[in-house]
């Protein structure tokens, strides 16, 4: 249940704007025609969802993908989010 309240919480921030971040937020049904590249993860302490969107953002401009999806997201004391991301 977490999990998914994580999930939903960064997909609302998605609507946000985070700069000249070239890698977009992506949802299950938007990945369906994207090839897979590989996955990146973020882990902290205390971060807030649109501190882990940012963080996710980073790793997937970094590694030159397009897109990203998350695929687990945990937050308690700490978080930990994982995702797919997309050429």
């Amino acid at each position: 249940m977490k999990i998914t309240k994580a999930v939903v919480a960064m997909t609302l921030l998605s609507a946000f704007s985070f700069g000249a971040s070239a890698a977009e937020l992506i949802n299950s049904e938007q990945a369906q025609n994207l090839q897979a590249v590989g996955t990146i993860t973020v882990s902290g302490v205390a971060g807030t969802p649109m501190d882990i969107r940012q963080q996710l953002n980073q790793k997937a401009d970094d590694k030159g993908a397009s897109a990203y999806r998350v695929i687990e997201a945990n937050m308690n004391n700490t978080y930990h989010a994982t995702a797919e991301i997309y050429k």
